[in-house]
């Protein structure tokens, strides 16, 4: 029996008396160790049919491999320009061969041509929303090359660029083409055309042709796309003002929130439900700083996402010593960016009204601007409905001066 045991590798708790069986029965349990001896009655020897080592030290260590990612890292922004480069496929080589058969010494030649490149379509579909799956580089597929027996190459399939509704597409700052309506479509790169082979050149002068030449390289160009809207809304104000965690409270957006200012570097869109199903877009702007419009802080880049919003809504900060600097301030930034950009239909928002000493600020605020003031507070959610209401006014105004529902902007 002990020589049996010997080929099987034990733990060293089992000793030689545990493993005659004169004092174990014949099913030993130790520190999670399990043997099993299966005797025959005619034999005096027993054989061991099963050894399970069932110890928590022989497994592996099953702990969560994923390391913890920030919420600011899970959090997906929403991405309203892009520059994309395109190089269509290459066409396929043209073959140079002669035809080969018993019986039949001059054949000729019989080299197929190369197939086309693929080309690069940009399509519009309603069912995208964003720019973010919009990749940085697409890549055309290239024909394949001819064959003998007069056989073409096969032509690259068609590589598709799908963009939101409203994508303007431009190129060395001048507009290409306006993708507004649903399956349009633009052939942005062409691919190459496939070379030639030597039967293409077969003539009564050259009746044995020893020319094939190669693809034609596809189209290569740098496009920039840009969409035409980006939300309904838009909040614009300084940074820490409370924007994002204003977008919280009235969408089910999650964009980062923290202490520290210039938190939102990338603009996140939220939606608003209403009871009719209607639904208004919402777009939480980074913040802008003096000077954005001479591009200090970024402003260029920040200032482009609230020229494509349809109404703004001025977050002020009433912590801040005099809140009502900070409308004009934001005014102006604007106007300097774009001749009356700042007087599109627009409303106040007096956030952080759970700070001490904000009601004497409002009351101050309310006598000098002639807009409606609201006043909310995005930490506590106070007075957020008035927010939420005003905002389906200035949408279904928006919409009553469009005169049609067809140029609702995508979201």
């Amino acid at each position: 029996m002990l020589a049996t045991l010997s080929r099987v590798k034990l733990p060293r708790l089992l000793s030689t008396e545990i493993l005659s069986g004169s004092t174990l029965g014949p099913r030993f349990r130790g520190n999670g160790l399990s043997l099993v001896f299966r005797s025959s009655p005619l034999k005096d020897t027993a054989d061991v049919r099963n050894v399970c080592t069932s110890r928590t030290t022989f497994a592996k260590v099953r702990g969560n491999q994923k390391s913890e990612i920030s919420e600011k890292k899970l959090t997906r922004h929403f991405v309203d320009h892009r520059r994309v480069k395109l190089v269509a496929g290459s066409g396929g080589k043209g073959n140079c061969c002669f035809h080969s058969e018993p019986r039949k010494e001059w054949g000729g030649p019989d080299g197929g041509n190369g197939g086309d490149g693929g080309s690069i379509i940009i399509k519009a579909d309603r069912f995208v929303k964003s720019l973010a799956q919009v990749a940085a580089i697409y890549k055309g597929e290239d024909g394949q090359s001819g064959g003998n027996k007069n056989c073409y190459g096969r032509n690259g399939s068609s590589t598709h660029v799908f963009v939101p509704l409203g994508t303007v597409v431009k190129e060395q700052g001048k507009t290409v083409v306006d993708l507004s309506k649903h399956g349009q479509e633009f052939l942005a790169a062409f691919g190459g055309a496939g070379g030639k082979g030597n039967r293409f050149f077969l003539s009564n002068e050259n009746r044995a042709p020893l020319t094939a030449t190669a693809g034609i390289p596809g189209d290569e160009r740098v496009l920039h796309l840009e969409l035409r809207t980006m939300a309904h809304a838009g909040l614009v104000g300084f940074p820490n003002a409370g924007k994002s965690s204003l977008l919280r409270a009235i969408s089910n957006a999650r964009p980062a929130v923290a202490a520290y200012p210039f938190t939102t570097l990338n603009p996140h869109v939220g939606i608003v439900n209403y009871r009719d199903h209607e639904q208004v877009a919402v777009a939480d702007i980074p913040g802008i700083i003096q000077g954005a419009h001479l591009n200090r802080g970024l402003g260029i880049s920040f200032l482009r996402h609230i020229e494509r919003c349809r109404f703004l809504l001025f977050v002020l900060d009433l912590s801040s010593p005099e809140p009502w600097t900070q409308l004009e301030n934001l005014r102006y930034e604007l106007d300097q960016y774009e001749p009356d950009l700042s007087q599109r239909p627009k409303a106040i928002v007096a956030n952080k009204m759970d700070l001490p000493g904000a009601h004497e600020k409002l009351e101050t605020l309310r006598s000098r601007v002639m807009e409606p003031v609201i006043p909310v507070s995005a930490l506590t959610g106070h007075n957020t409905e008035e927010l939420i209401l005003h905002l389906r006014e200035l949408y279904d105004g928006y919409h009553q001066a469009q005169g049609t529902s067809e140029g609702k902007p995508t979201t």
